[in-house]
C-alpha cells in the first residue's frame, strides 16, 4: 500500500504558488472539495495524534508513541463523543519508523482475579488502523456462514475471548529484518498505526477485575535513533502509561482554512502516503500544488473558490454517505467499513462522526435520532423498542443500548443504569418478544428491568454490537422502530 515512485513524483517537486485549476470555476471549486475529503481521514488521524502524544507526552491523558494508555475508569457524567459505558480501551500510537514494534497481548487464563470476580471468557478485542484509518489488523475473524455450535455452558463472548497469548509484531510493508518466532505480523502502511484494545467492563464493580486485563498488556519498541532491531525484540523496553485517554477534540481539521489544512495534507503525506488504488486523488492533489512534505502555496486570487470549495468539502464530510443503511429510523454502515477502497466520502464520514470504525465483523453501531414518525426523541415521551422473538440484536460478542444527548454527551450517573445490555435480565412477553422502554421517568416497578433511561431534553440512541453476525449488515435483520407511547 506504499506509493510507488511514479506517485511520489507526482507528489516531490519544488514549492510553487500554483494556481488551483485550470477548468471552468465550477470544476475548480469541486477539485478543492474532492481534494478536501480525500484528506480528510489523514488530517484528522494526524492532528489526533499530536494531541494524544503532544511531543513530550508531558500532559494529563497524553502518552508517547509506542506506549499504551489505558483508560482506568468509566466515563464521567457529560462526557462527550458518544463513549461507551461498557468497555474500558487501551490504546496507543504506534511508530514502525524504527523496526518492529511488539504488541503482547495476555491469554484470560493468565491473569489473576480477584476471588469475587471473574475474568475467564471476558470479552476483549484488538484492532489496528493506519493513518488513513483502514482496518490493518483485527483479533476479530470473519462470521462463519455456518456458526459452529456453541456449549450451552458456555457463554457467548468467551467465544471471541484470546485462550492464548498473543504477541502482535508491527512492522513496515516488505519489512525483511527478523522477528521472534510465533508472533503475527501486521503490516503497516503508512509509518503510524492506532492500537485499540477494548475490554468489557460489567458496571463501576467490574472496573477492578478488567484493569488487570489491562496491566498485563505490553508493548516493545526499539529505541527511536535505531534503524532496525538486532535482537529481535528481546532487548526492547516494555513501556505502559496509566493515564486517561484524550478524547479527540479542538484542533479539528474543519476550523482550518485553506493553506493550513492543505498544508498539514502534504506534511502528513511525507510519512503516510496513499495507496496505490489512490492515482485518481493523486493527481487531484499535485494539481491543487499538494506535494508530500512541502508547504502550500495558494494564490491569493484564489481565496474566495478555495473557501467555497472547503466549505462544500465540510458539508460533504457531515452528510450521510448514500450507501448508509438505513430502517426503521436507525442509520447504520456495512460492507465497506474499515477496508475503503476508493469510497472516500464514507471513509472521511466516519472519521468525523465514528472515529476507529471497524469493519462489519468487529462492530455494528445503529444510530437513530428519530421515533417511528420522524420526531426528533425527546425525554419528555416514552418510548417503546420491540424485538419480535429472536430478533435481539445478533452477535457473536455482546450487545448494548445507550442514550445520549443530541449532542452525544452522557446522562446524569444517578440514573438507574447507564446501558441496556445482554447480560440484564430481560424479561419476555408470552411469545417471546421482548420490549425495552426508554424514557426520562421510571416506567414502574414492573418495566423497570427493560427500562433505558434517556435525557431530559432531546436525545439520541446507539446500539453497539461487538462481533455482529452477518444478519446485522446484510439486511436480514434490522433495529426495531423507535414507537412513541
Amino acid at each position: 500500500m506504499v506509493a510507488g515512485l511514479s506517485t511520489l513524483a507526482i507528489l516531490g517537486g519544488c514549492s510553487t504558488q500554483a494556481p488551483v485549476a485550470t477548468n471552468g470555476d465550477g470544476w475548480r471549486k469541486d477539485q478543492v472539495a474532492d481534494a478536501y475529503v480525500f484528506g480528510y481521514p489523514l488530517v484528522a488521524s494526524d492532528l489526533w495524534r499530536e494531541k494524544t502524544t503532544g511531543g513530550d507526552a508531558s500532559k494529563p491523558g497524553q502518552a508517547a508513541v509506542n506506549t499504551l494508555r489505558h483508560t482506568t475508569a468509566l466515563p464521567p457524567v457529560g462526557a462527550t463523543g458518544r463513549p461507551s459505558v461498557d468497555t474500558l480501551e487501551s490504546s496507543a500510537w504506534l511508530d514502525v519508523s524504527s523496526g518492529p514494534v511488539l504488541v503482547s497481548l495476555p491469554a484470560l487464563s493468565s491473569v489473576q482475579s480477584t476471588p469475587s470476580g471473574t475474568l475467564r471468557g471476558r470479552y476483549f478485542d484488538a484492532r489496528a488502523f493506519d493513518t488513513w484509518t483502514n482496518v490493518i489488523y483485527s483479533s476479530i475473524g470473519a462470521a462463519p456462514a455456518v456458526p459452529a455450535p456453541v456449549p450451552k455452558k458456555r457463554s457467548k463472548a468467551a467465544r471471541m475471548a484470546a485462550e492464548q497469548a498473543s504477541i502482535l509484531a508491527f512492522v513496515t510493508k516488505g519489512y525483511t529484518g527478523p522477528l521472534p518466532d510465533g508472533v503475527t505480523r501486521v503490516e503497516t502502511p503508512t509509518r503510524y498505526a492506532w492500537l485499540s484494545i477494548r475490554v468489557r467492563v460489567n458496571g463501576q464493580r467490574d472496573v477492578r477485575e478488567a484493569r488487570k486485563l489491562q496491566t498485563a498488556m505490553r508493548i516493545e519498541a526499539p529505541p527511536a535513533d535505531k534503524t532496525s532491531p538486532t535482537t529481535a525484540g528481546a532487548a526492547w523496553p516494555n513501556v505502559t502509561a496509566n493515564t486517561p485517554a484524550v478524547v479527540p477534540s479542538g484542533d479539528k481539521a474543519e476550523s482550518l482554512d485553506a493553506t493550513a489544512y492543505f498544508t498539514r495534507l502534504a506534511k502528513a503525506l511525507e510519512d503516510n502516503p496513499p495507496v496505490p488504488d489512490d492515482p485518481h486523488a493523486v493527481t487531484l492533489l499535485a494539481q491543487l500544488g499538494v506535494k508530500a512534505g512541502e508547504p502550500v502555496q495558494f494564490r491569493p486570487s484564489d481565496s474566495a473558490l478555495l473557501a467555497t470549495g472547503l466549505a462544500d468539502g465540510r458539508a460533504r464530510v457531515d452528510t450521510v454517505p448514500s450507501n448508509a443503511l438505513s430502517r426503521n429510523g436507525w442509520v447504520w454502515f456495512g460492507d465497506a467499513v474499515g477496508n475503503y477502497g476508493t469510497d472516500y466520502t464514507l471513509r472521511a464520514f466516519l472519521a468525523k462522526r465514528q472515529p476507529a470504525s471497524g469493519t462489519k465483523d468487529d462492530e455494528v453501531k445503529p444510530v437513530a435520532f428519530l421515533d417511528s414518525d420522524a420526531h426528533p426523541l425527546n425525554g419528555a415521551n416514552t418510548y417503546v423498542l420491540h424485538f419480535a422473538p429472536n430478533q435481539l440484536p445478533p452477535v457473536r460478542g455482546f450487545w448494548t443500548l445507550t442514550a445520549y444527548t443530541k449532542e452525544g454527551a452522557l446522562i446524569d450517573d444517578k440514573a438507574l443504569r447507564l446501558s441496556l445490555s445482554d447480560r440484564d435480565r430481560l424479561k419476555k412477553n408470552r411469545d417471546g418478544s421482548t420490549d425495552v422502554v426508554v424514557s426520562a421517568t421510571s416506567p414502574g416497578k414492573a418495566r423497570l428491568s427493560n427500562w433505558l433511561p434517556a435525557p431530559d431534553g432531546d436525545f439520541q440512541l446507539m446500539m453497539r454490537l461487538y462481533a455482529p453476525k452477518p444478519e446485522a449488515t446484510s439486511g436480514a435483520w434490522a433495529p426495531p422502530a423507535i414507537e412513541r407511547q
